[in-house]
């Protein structure tokens, strides 16, 4: 209400009275200007940003300037041409009126429709593009002990590229499945056990290829569930965003409208939900704990949250961290420690199993995102941050190699390299026309070993066969610089192998089996 009707209504008010309505009337003076401000600079800013780039509509802050400027125009814009009208009284006036309002109409339409027609040369876009063309070569050791690591080539994730992996593995003695029967891709060494509860983490932070292929995902998670003994366990697809950066600048999401797969709709969680009605498959982002601090099972604390070890590792500097989460199926789960039994009040730490998928993509701070960053997802950088160390900071001291060792080690790597990030000075963040298809995935037990691979012989070849500077930086041989990707993954390799795993980034340590898919 207006002040001069609230005078109609109820006389003018005096003293304190006139103070109170002067102070009710002030924030509504500045909300409707900041509204108006806001929705002018968001019609300049959508109309620049736009201009210069099309593809840039449908981005998510695009999407949003588009809303207010039209929410401007309809608020502003036309009931001020509405007001003139009814003032100015001449025919021609108002007919320069009606033009006025006509065409303003005219721009929220167009604009509309044309974020309709960018949305669909979007779809286009991120389908768009050949693979590049890399020469990867196998290699066997000359060394031991070696890492094994297996690459399909020429998959585009939405075919039956993950079965031929865990073929080409399983011709090189690495079964998929572990059962009692031997047989094809089985045994009594096999990886996944028909009742295992299996995390599979992958990359959330960001939308469009930074995130996990999800053609990849939905053929991995079928290819579990497909256990030949008849699969009876659990399978969880989580990763923790931080609850910072990611195109909202909030953290992650398993539900993004723009995702890394042929049907760019397709989400992580409607992966998740199209087996959810034959098996226990479900979601855990764990950004939405990341901030709550708890205690374990054990000691009487049934809450969802993040562990904190306090006790900072002299070499790396980090303070580990990591989550404890009750899943959608009434599964109580410690990464650390295992599945918690609440009747016996033990952990089963056997049957807790992690399967690492990151995408291959460049980072302008690391050099390059692959598996070993990738467990930046599971440690907390808020609470370790509100201790006085940051988990983020320690990446470049080793620190992820300390976080996989103290809390649960990977039993399997696979790296989604079906759409890279070879921009040096551009990822992690891949919008669509970013990318680059390479249409490869790679396996292998050893995190490190595979990071260098992957690093020296796709995203390299990649960025030099599309002509990017600064390569280097993504060199795995490369450590002439403090914090450089070379230096840190070597800091995190000696960590993983203080402990009793096998990691190399010796290729003379590393037995390579290449096959092209179908």
């Amino acid at each position: 209400m207006s002040r001069s009707l609230w005078h109609e209504r109820f006389g003018k008010p005096k003293g304190k009275e006139n103070r109170f309505l002067t102070f009710l009337n002030k924030p509504w003076l500045h909300i409707w200007h900041s509204a108006f401000i806001i929705g002018l600079l968001s019609f300049i800013w959508f109309s620049v940003r736009t201009g210069t780039k099309p593809s840039r509509a449908v981005y998510p802050c695009q999407q949003v300037a588009a809303a207010n400027s039209y929410t401007w125009l309809a608020a502003f814009v036309l009931p001020l041409c509405s007001k003139a009208r009814r003032r100015i009284r001449e025919p021609y006036a108002r007919r320069n009126l009606i033009f006025i309002a006509l065409a303003a109409l005219a721009i929220i339409a167009s604009g509309v429709l044309t974020v309709c027609k960018m949305n669909e040369d979007y779809v286009n876009l991120a389908s768009a593009g050949q693979p590049i063309q890399l020469s990867l070569s196998e290699n066997l050791a000359e060394l031991r002990p070696a890492s094994d690591i297996f690459v399909l080539q020429g998959t585009s994730g939405n075919d039956s590229g993950v079965a031929e992996l865990i073929d080409l593995m399983g011709n090189h003695n690495l079964l998929f499945y572990n059962s009692p029967i031997a047989g094809k891709n089985k045994g009594s060494t096999g990886l996944i056990a028909r009742d295992d509860t299996i995390i599979i983490k992958v990359n959330s932070q960001w939308d469009e290829r930074g995130g996990t292929n999800t053609d990849l995902l939905k053929a991995l998670i079928g290819a579990i569930v497909q256990h030949p003994d008849e699969f009876v366990g659990e399978i969880i697809v989580a990763d923790n965003g931080g609850a910072q950066h990611g195109p909202t600048g909030q953290g992650g999401s398993l539900n993004y409208s723009r995702n890394n797969a042929e049907d760019i709709s397709q989400s992580v969680q409607k992966v998740v939900d199209s087996f959810a009605s034959s098996y226990k498959v479900s979601t855990y982002l764990w950004d939405t704990i990341t901030r709550q601090r708890v205690k374990e099972y054990s000691e009487g604390d049934i809450a969802d949250g993040y562990i904190i070890n306090e006790a900072i590792n002299p070499r790396t500097g980090l303070m580990t961290s990591y989550p404890k989460f009750e899943t959608k199926y009434g599964t109580y789960v410690s990464f650390k420690l295992g599945l918690w039994n609440p009747q016996k009040q033990t952990y089963d730490s056997d049957r807790l199993k992690v399967i690492n998928v990151p995408v291959l993509k460049s980072h302008q701070e690391l050099g390059v995102t692959a598996c070993v960053k990738h467990y930046m997802g599971v440690a907390s950088d808020k609470l370790t941050g509100q201790l006085g160390i940051r988990a983020h900071s320690t990446v470049v001291t080793g620190g992820m190699g300390t976080q996989m060792v103290e809390t649960r080690f990977p039993v399997l790597n696979i790296i989604d390299a079906i759409w890279v990030n070879a921009n040096p000075l551009g990822g992690p963040v891949t919008p669509y026309d970013e990318a680059t298809r390479a249409d490869v995935i790679a396996a292998s037990l050893d995190p490190v070993a595979l990071d260098y691979w992957a690093a020296k012989h796709i995203l390299l070849q990649a960025a030099q066969n599309t002509g990017r500077s600064h390569a280097s930086w993504m060199d795995p041989d490369n450590m002439s610089a403090p914090g450089s990707f070379g230096q840190w993954l070597r800091l995190s390799m000696q960590e993983i192998n203080q402990a009793g795993y096998q990691t190399t980034v010796d290729e003379a340590c590393m037995n390579v089996y290449v096959s092209q898919y179908r």
